[in-house]
């Protein structure tokens, strides 16, 4: 089993991974279907189910999805150009994706909300389709937007490609995290250092470097977007930034000497909120391991290079590295998607990751270290996954500052024992599946119980 760092933390845009960046990724997929096809094609059609349905309007998923048929991708998003792209279809009623003809496509028409079953092979399932001058359908794909901005066709998920690996061999595949820290062992090396062996193999050196710097260089110019930006999130909920009043706040204490030994939550809650205020106004952020979750792993290494005296930036690559190892586990052994498995399997998949990360560069062994990820995993089963009014909003932005708060205990608890303990990681992570198994419908990014339904939404 393999997943990149790069495959953990991909920089893109919000509000959300699944329900934004994949359906945009699924679309630009489906245009290299049409381009490599022999057919003439007249119009484009789709269909969103489950989640993507669901909570699709607050998420931007048909919006995402347009863009991307238009030639948008996550990486290279400009705001003003997509604007000006949306604009020009829903008066023209005609797309006109690159290397393809212009293709008829009504935005109210011809990209349908489906709120019946979800498809059989994830929450988050969507059909493309081309049709020709007839208006008959002659290339269709079905894709699962499965976490993180992965994207299956439904043939890939069948034959397992979300797991399976046949690219280079690495020279330290695990699968689990007891085989981790068995290799760790007879190795000698941390996690980081076999992270790093793989994705050398893999990518080459300064492909790890350059790339693993950029994406502290993104989280971080998110956080300071966040807590330099005030205003209201767009909606409809009228929810006000706070980020920024918190953390002016918080620098008029410090410079006053007023503040109690308590305000160092703050001090993480608000690194926090501002990456993910960011996500919910549609700005860029990094999967880590999701949008939803994207505030806990910046704040935490904000955290720890702004107020722990040991930190040095120069340590950030070993940070994302362990917490890369422990995230490829939660995703291949359970799910990262809350539309799958609830928000344990986003928020505490990251706080797991994030602790993990914390405890390696302050000095953790393997043991430590994977005894961080399996507390701050233990304390997040369970939790449901309920936006209000589908927004990535309420609860989700606070719920990333308690996250960081979470994993930074986790941290510091394994840091003061040996290693050793009761609830193996493997265990936790096998828990949190069979949590998501059983965890009703409405409390999987539905929108359809838990605060969604308690909490007017206007």
């Amino acid at each position: 089993m393999f997943l990149s760092v790069f495959d953990m933390f991909k920089i893109g845009i919000g509000p959300s991974s699944s329900h934004t960046m994949g359906p945009m990724v699924a679309a630009a997929r489906f245009l290299d279907r049409m381009r490599a096809s022999p057919f003439q094609f007249h119009g484009l059609r789709g269909t969103l189910h489950g989640s993507l349905a669901f909570t699709g309007i607050g998420h931007a998923t048909d919006r995402a999805t347009i863009l991307g048929l238009a030639g948008f991708s996550p990486e290279t998003y400009e705001a003003d150009a997509a604007e000006a792209t949306l604009e020009g279809i829903r008066s023209t009623g005609m797309i006109t994706p690159p290397d393809l003809p212009p293709l008829v496509f009504n935005p109210k028409q011809d990209l349908l909300f489906d709120y019946g079953p979800a498809l059989a092979g994830h929450a988050n399932g969507m059909v493309l389709m081309a049709t020709d001058a007839q208006g008959d359908v002659t290339l269709s794909e079905t894709y699962y937007s499965i976490g993180g901005g992965f994207v299956l066709t439904e043939a890939e998920l069948a034959e397992g490609k979300a797991t399976d690996d046949d690219g280079t061999p690495i020279p330290y595949p695990f699968k689990s995290a007891d085989e981790m820290l068995a290799m760790c062992k007879t190795s000698g090396k941390t996690i980081a250092q076999m992270k790093r062996d793989n994705e050398v193999a893999r990518g080459g050196p300064e492909n790890l470097k350059s790339g693993t710097a950029r994406l502290w260089q993104v989280m971080n110019d998110c956080i300071e977007r966040g807590l330099h930006t005030d205003g209201e999130l767009p909606g409809g909920l009228m929810v006000k930034r706070r980020a920024k009043g918190i953390y002016d706040a918080l620098l008029a204490e410090r410079g006053m000497n007023q503040s109690a030994p308590h305000t160092i939550n703050d001090w993480m809650s608000t690194y926090a909120m501002a990456v993910n205020e960011e996500n919910a106004a549609g700005g860029q952020v990094v999967t880590a391991p999701t949008n939803g979750a994207a505030g806990v792993m910046p704040a935490v290494i904000r955290y720890w290079l702004d107020h722990v005296p040991s930190a040095s930036e120069d340590r950030v690559e070993d940070f994302l590295l362990t917490a890369a190892a422990i995230g490829g586990l939660v995703k291949f052994n359970a799910s990262i998607s809350g539309a799958e498995a609830g928000c344990q399997a986003e928020v505490g998949s990251a706080a797991a990751m994030a602790a993990a990360g914390l405890c390696a560069v302050m000095g953790g062994t393997p043991e430590q270290v994977e005894n961080a990820a399996e507390i701050a995993l233990e304390h997040h089963l369970g939790m449901t996954c309920d936006p209000v009014k589908g927004l990535v909003q309420v609860p989700c932005i606070e719920r990333n500052g308690l996250g960081a708060i979470k994993a930074v205990s986790a941290a510091s608890l394994a840091l003061r024992g040996d290693g050793t303990h009761l609830v193996p990681l493997d265990a936790c992570i096998e828990t949190m599946r069979q949590t998501g198994l059983d965890m009703s419908e409405k409390y999987k990014e539905t929108s359809l119980g838990g605060l969604a339904v308690n909490v007017p939404n206007c």
